[in-house]
Order: structure tokens, then sequence, then C-alpha cells
């Protein structure tokens, strides 16, 4: 055997031990602890988790009330909105994703992303929010009584039409549903778009904000949820169940896809030349799952010439205003389809990772 092909392989194995001892590290899960008594001081409800796991790791703790800094306001979270990242931090699945949320157990034991509430004081700096103003967003650590965002982060003024329960919903899936249909689609009015997954959190923001934009939108959804979706502004809808509408004959300028139930190359023949596909979901699974349709799509796409893109929506303040302003106008109204108070979280989050959800799930904090 030559030299080279001694220093290959060995080179071959030093790598087969390093992805097997990194796979042995990120899937493994360390035993729950008890969770950490709060501080002295005033405190708060929130709920917690000391290890990943399913629905039954949830705690409802009592936990230090926080304090804004400088440049940072209070809110008293009246709602708070449960979204598909919530259960994987839970899990910390796909197992790759502990790398940023913690080896064994989770670094930051709070949970939550989307709330909306009332602003109880603010920092010496801050300009924009006042005490008594409505506010919605996403700050991590959101299924909690009170948080503490920055003034300049993912936080907006609510519209007074709307509800803090509608607002609560909207904040990653209306982004994601924005960026999917308006940046990553570039939708134009008169396009036709295709909304596969209609019915479910960003699917019935995405309908409504395409058609807002004067696009032909077409939703696909089971039969029960039609009449919903064609309330919403679908101008067509598919049922899943009876028809696959990769094998039709319809050709559309955008598809956004938050169900991957479709090949990459599926999506791609039902394209218009130089159409684009928008993933925004994916598999479960703790390993390739998640990540084969964004594998595909890179893999396809130097291929073909229709774009394929994978979305990881941004948090800002400026697109929440526009959704904001949507509401305002009455052109985007959020679908809440199951509400649950605090206490009741773990059977929110199971009902979130079942993938049967009808719209967004809200949950209550107590308090006015």
């Amino acid at each position: 055997m030559s030299l080279i092909k001694i220093v290959l392989k060995a080179v071959a194995i030093i790598v087969l031990v390093g992805v097997a001892i990194l796979a042995l590290v990120i899937s493994y899960s360390s035993s729950c602890p008890e969770p950490t008594p709060a501080g002295s001081g005033e405190t708060m409800t929130a709920v917690t988790y000391q290890c990943y796991g399913g629905p039954e790791v949830l705690q409802l703790s009592q936990i230090s009330k926080p304090e804004p800094g400088p440049e940072e306001v209070l809110v008293k979270v009246h709602y708070a909105g449960v979204n598909p990242l919530d259960w994987h931090y839970m899990r910390g699945s796909p197992y790759i994703m502990r790398l940023g949320s913690g080896i064994g157990a989770p670094t930051d034991s709070r949970l939550g992303v989307d709330f909306a509430g009332v602003v109880e004081s603010v920092g010496e700096d801050v300009r924009t929010f006042k005490p008594g103003d409505r506010v919605f967003g996403g700050r991590s650590g959101a299924f909690s009584e009170y948080i503490v965002a920055r003034e300049k982060g993912p936080i907006a003024h609510l519209p007074d039409k709307v509800s803090l329960e509608q607002a609560a919903t909207v904040g990653i899936a209306g982004l994601t549903a924005l960026q999917a249909v308006r940046d990553e689609g570039q939708l134009q009015a008169g396009q036709k778009v295709l909304i596969n997954g209609a019915s479910g959190g960003v699917g019935t923001f995405a309908v409504q904000i395409a058609r807002s934009m004067g696009a032909e939108v077409t939703g696909v959804s089971s039969a029960g949820n039609h009449p919903m979706v064609r309330k919403l502004g679908a101008d067509h809808v598919i049922d899943y169940k009876q028809e696959d509408y990769t094998q039709g004959s319809e050709r559309y300028d955008l598809i956004v896809d938050m169900v991957g139930n479709h090949s990459v190359r599926a999506n791609s023949g039902v394209l218009t030349s130089g159409g684009r596909l928008v993933i925004v979901g994916g598999s479960k699974g703790d390993w390739i799952g998640p990540l084969g349709k964004p594998l595909q799509a890179l893999l396809y796409g130097p291929f073909i010439e229709q774009e394929m893109i994978i979305l990881m929506a941004k948090l800002n303040s400026e697109d929440l205003n526009t959704l904001a302003g949507l509401m305002a106008s009455g052109q985007l109204s959020p679908v809440i389809g199951h509400h649950y108070p605090l206490a009741e979280i773990r059977e929110a989050m199971a009902l979130s990772e079942s993938s049967r959800a009808r719209g967004k799930i809200a949950i209550a904090l107590a308090g006015p």
C-alpha cells in the first residue's frame, strides 16, 4: 500500500471517529435535576425545563422577576403563542441544535418566544415605549408573567383593534410568512402562489399576506379546513389526501412549503420557469429528518433554473410593524384554533408537536 493511501485511510478513520464522538456527545441527555429555587426579592411564574424530553419535562416554577436595564422595557405578558420552535428546544432536536442550546441539558431553562402584553416600566434611556403601552413581539422566555425586551429589539406597538391574544400568536409565524412570501418569494401582484400547509400557523398568515399582495392563491390542506382557508383569501383549495398537487397541470410562480411531504424535484416540476420554492418546514427526526429538504435544495438547486430557498426567519421590529399595519387595515387576522391556560402548557406543547393544530395555539397567563 502506498504512503498516500495509508495517509488517506488514516484521515478517513480519524474523521469517522470524530463524527461518531460528536454524535454521541450531542445526542446525550442528562437526567432532570430539581428546579433551581428563586432568589430573594419579587418572583413570578414561568415555564421552565431542566432537561431535554417530551412535554413531561415542563414545569411551572417561581423565578425572580426581571428588572429592565437602561435600554429595556418590562412587559407584563398577558398571552403567549406556541410554535414548533418551542418543542424543538424542549426536546433538543434535531441534536445538532444542542451545539447552541446546550450539550446534555439546556443552558437556558426558559421557553417560549411570542408574547403580547402591557409595558409595566421602562429603562431611563427608552423613548419609543412608555408604561401602559400594548405591545407584541418575540423574546426568549415568553412563557412567563413578565419579560424584559430591548427597545430596539423585536417588539412593536399593537393596533387598537387587535386583541392581545391575537397579537401573541403573530411573532414567529407571521414574520416567517411575510419573509417567505415578500422577501424570499418576491411575489408580485397577479402571480400564482401555492401554500402547502395553508391551515397551519405559518400557512394561515401566508395565505392572507399573499392575498393582500394581489396574488392568485392556492391553499393545500385537509378538506375539513377548506372553508377556513377560502375565508382567509385562497382562490383555490386542494385536499392533500385526495390530490397530489405535484402531479397536476397547474404551474406556480411561488410555492411556500411548510409540510415537506414532496421532494424538491417534484416541487420544481410544477414551478414556472424562474419560479421559486421557499422551504419553511421539514420532516421530523433527531438526525437527518429535519435537514432532508434543505440538503435536497442545496444539492438539486444548482442544476435547475428555479430558485430553491431555505428560509430562516429573522425577528425584527420593522417587519413586526408591517404586520401590525396589515392587522390594523383588516388585511391580516390571526387564526387561533386552540386556547390554553399557562397551567396546561404540557397539553399545548403536545398538540403543537402532533402537527394537528389548526391555526395558532394561544397561552393565557394569569392576571390582568
